[in-house]
């Protein structure tokens, strides 16, 4: 028997119970995908080709796009991963440049390096009482948009006077002239993985006003938009609409994250005329398995099945389950389960501890440890939990007490802690006492460029001034701390050490058996 499986068995055997993705929750009974071994087959006569679909896999997604209302749907069986890469793709020409939220996952971060492309970024909005990325606003996407369009003009004015600069106008094919003066698309991620969402719609309306597509990875929000019943709960609980109706011209969802899907499953959307559509499918046959999983398309199709005939009781369970964990948690002291005005999506379930009590790893190994509670992640000062309708109401009466006695614990361990709620960023910038604008690293050379130089690893203290030559960041979620070509300061230095004496899962930096920390950079 295969190690793997036979860990796999342990696990579903054991009291472990998964606040986590998938979406299915390991409930046998979410789906009819019991008996996986029988659905698994190739492209045989009769059963479809997902690269050039006409029959039973082109009827699938047009059921799945029922659901969400684009003008085309798309399996992914790569996961969001390669939908992120074919969009990006498809949107920006090679060597082109898009305007991004810095905390955008990995695989936008490799369509830019493959595609050579440079990356204006969108101001880095934190939310300093939390720790974690904000939202952005339509706002502060026409204000980069404008900034990049008069300093563009200002380059091309410098190379018409001799310099060798061109950011002019760029042509886009069937959408006719992009006026943004060299960014071509948008992209953001909304929800964040914490729950956080933008204004998709109005930032919608400005790309378009700039003739350019916005690309919104919703990932974490395949089950946004799906309900009928939009009546809240006397929380203010409600799921928010979907990217496709408000707008935007591409959306990435992972159904395996939030709904009842196999782990790899996803879905990408377009509509409008901004993106050329046999591009998009040029580019998701290059990024795709050319032996795409039946089991993961018939996981798809199940779970639009499931979700078309059981949506309402699916998203009703979603809902009364946040409503039950806000109420019941409402009177804690140090450990605060974030509300409704703070992480719109109900899916995710944000478990903040005041840095004087605890920090999120230690109660994040807590609830793993002690209450066979295992969570999707942990961050500074808080730990993540992802529910779904296919929970089971014991399990979240598990989380509910397991919080309830952490923080009687910390009570009384530490009468005195403080506990406002808040937490000192360091950072300047605040914008209104909840948001801050961090500054990100200066870039010395384009990330596809710094990827690919000759490197070597220098001691973590004496790397300042030096340019990074890999990603550095907390996994999860994987927003860059560092990106290839970005100049290493003293304050990110000291920023690593931290996280690194909390034990944090921090990648890019390697740590010996004597416990010296080492960082890649371009060798000069």
């Amino acid at each position: 028997m295969p190690e793997l499986y036979r860990e796999l068995i342990k696990l579903s055997d054991s009291d472990m119970y998964p606040f986590h993705m998938p979406g299915h929750k390991r409930n046998l009974e979410s789906t009819p995908m019991k008996g996986a071994f029988r659905c698994d087959i190739t492209e045989i006569d009769g059963y479809d080709n997902l690269h050039d679909e006409e029959g039973i896999i082109l009827e699938a997604e047009e059921r799945a796009n029922r659901l969400y209302g684009a003008e085309k749907t798309y399996f992914l069986v790569n996961g969001s991963s390669c939908g992120v890469l074919s969009a990006v793709s498809a949107a920006v020409t090679e060597g082109g440049r898009i305007l991004a939220a810095r905390g955008s996952h990995k695989s936008f971060y490799h369509a830019a390096y493959l595609r050579r492309l440079d990356i204006s970024y969108l101001p880095y909005k934190q939310d300093v009482r939390y720790g974690i990325p904000d939202s952005y606003t339509a706002e502060d996407v026409r204000r980069a948009l404008g900034e990049s369009m008069s300093a563009s003009t200002e380059a091309k004015s410098d190379s018409n006077q001799g310099g060798n600069i061109d950011f002019g106008d760029i042509s886009c094919g069937n959408a006719g002239i992009r006026k943004s003066s060299g960014i071509q698309a948008v992209f953001i991620t909304s929800p964040t993985y914490e729950g956080k969402c933008s204004d998709v719609a109005g930032i919608a309306k400005v790309c378009h006003e700039y003739g350019i597509p916005l690309i919104v990875d919703a990932a974490h929000g395949a089950h946004f938009g799906l309900n009928k019943n939009k009546e809240s709960g006397e929380n203010g609980y409600t799921i928010p609409d979907s990217a496709v109706h408000q707008g935007a011209d591409i959306v990435v969802h992972s159904v395996h994250k939030t709904l009842p899907s196999m782990t790899q499953t996803a879905l990408i959307h377009v509509r409008g005329d901004l993106v050329d559509k046999e591009l998009l499918k040029r580019f998701l046959r290059v990024y795709q398995s050319s032996s795409p999983s039946y089991v993961l398309m018939s996981s798809i199709d199940l779970c639009m099945k499931e979700i078309e005939e059981n949506g309402e009781e699916f998203f009703s369970r979603l809902l009364y389950f946040r409503e039950k964990i806000q109420k019941a948690c409402e009177k804690c002291s140090i450990l605060k389960v974030v509300g409704r005005s703070d992480i719109e999506d109900p899916a995710k379930v944000l478990i903040f501890v005041n840095k004087h009590a605890m920090t999120g790893k230690e109660l994040y190994d807590i609830l793993r440890e002690e209450y066979s509670l295992q969570l999707e992640m942990s961050g500074n000062y808080y730990a993540l939990a992802i529910i779904s309708g296919w929970d089971k109401e014991a399990g979240i009466d598990r989380l509910i007490e397991a919080i309830k006695d952490i923080d009687a614990r910390l009570i009384a361990k530490e009468p005195g802690t403080n506990v406002s709620g808040k937490e000192d960023s360091g950072d300047s910038g605040n914008v209104d006492g909840r948001c801050t604008t961090v500054s990100l690293p200066k870039v010395a050379e384009p990330l596809y460029k710094a990827w690919d130089a000759v490197k070597e690893k220098v001691v973590l203290e004496k790397a300042s001034g030096r340019i990074s030559g890999d990603f550095v960041n907390l996994y999860p979620p994987g927003i860059p701390l560092l990106a290839p070509g970005e100049i290493v300061s003293e304050e990110m230095i000291r920023e690593l050490k931290g996280y690194l004496s909390r034990e944090m899962n921090l990648q890019g930096v390697e740590v010996s058996d004597d416990g010296k920390a080492t960082l890649q950079v371009l060798r000069y």
